[in-house]
């Protein structure tokens, strides 16, 4: 059983708040934290995790007395410019975060995996910071994904764990090439496990994605340590705020992301297995709506 918390809430540093006081936070005390957040681009979000949501995420970490906090990215262009544009750096290093920047990992920092049955053709490589990460958090957004990927929450958050043509590597090329591209994207949260998954759905592409697309006001935070459950009760939000076709038209746990990834045992395997619990009182009639929807399956 997953348990998944829904915070009805407009505003990101309440939402942040609210979310973690819903979830048992105290193993994170004495941790070296690493986030991974969604900077595939600096676009507005939903396109990018806002920087209120990582200030007050890390405010919170430190507060809950963690160790330490980093955070770590690989985004679609330049790493760097991204942060620089999305002007997350002075914020970070005024909070005492330390920045990875996968851009200058070394060959031997991204490491290899090759699963049995895996549609990748040779493999792929993830960052060693996040294979090793002590206490790792995956911050995404709620949207859909119109090259392919039909939405991008948690698990294809994680494709930013992989590396580029630029880092002397063939997987995005493979991954958008390919018919199976759902299927290589669950496949890639196989060797690594979040502890905590923060969704923000304050904004949210209920069409497009996943830098620009049509808007819709969510008004949600969602919190779980199962990627699965997450983007289940994700598409649950999308499908109640009214999507398209490729989300209006297919059962959740059909999608093909979502499918594989219960394949691999990532997390649940139906919606029988996930519990959502609202945050707080504000919260339970549209928790109720949202877990409605989700029970059709």
């Amino acid at each position: 059983m997953a348990i998944v918390t829904l915070a009805k809430v407009d505003d990101r540093t309440k939402g942040v708040q609210r979310s973690l006081k819903a979830v048992d936070m105290n193993s994170v005390k004495g941790k070296e934290v690493l986030i991974k957040p969604n900077f595939n681009t600096a676009d507005i979000t939903p396109g990018s995790t806002h920087n209120d949501t990582l200030v007050a995420l890390v405010e919170e970490l430190w507060g809950l007395g963690a160790r330490s906090v980093s955070l770590g990215e690989r985004s679609y262009p330049s790493t760097q410019r991204v942060m620089e544009d999305k002007g997350i750096l002075p914020l970070l290093k005024k909070r005492d975060v330390k920045v990875i920047d996968f851009d200058t990992l070394q060959e031997k920092d991204w490491v290899h995996f090759q699963p049995k049955e895996s549609h990748w053709p040779e493999g792929f490589r993830v960052a060693r910071p996040i294979i090793e990460a002590e206490y790792l958090i995956s911050t995404c957004c709620l949207k859909t994904h119109q090259y392919g990927g039909v939405f991008t929450m948690s698990l294809k958050l994680h494709v930013g764990t992989v590396p580029t043509d630029r880092h002397g590597f063939p997987y995005m090329g493979q991954l958008h090439q390919s018919p199976h591209q759902e299927k290589m994207i669950a496949e890639i949260n196989a060797p690594f496990s979040p502890n905590l998954i923060l969704l923000d759905g304050i904004d949210a592409f209920v069409d497009g994605g996943p830098a620009f697309g049509e808007r819709a006001k969510g008004n949600v935070f969602l919190a779980s340590r199962d990627r699965v459950a997450t983007d289940a009760v994700g598409v649950a939000v999308l499908k109640v705020l009214g999507s398209n076709n490729a989300i209006m038209g297919k059962a959740i746990f059909q999608q093909e992301q979502i499918a594989r990834a219960v394949e691999l045992g990532i997390g649940v395997s139906s919606p029988a297995e996930i519990e959502m619990v609202p945050a707080d009182l504000e919260s339970e009639e549209y928790c109720k709506q949202v877990a409605a929807v989700l029970k059709q399956g």
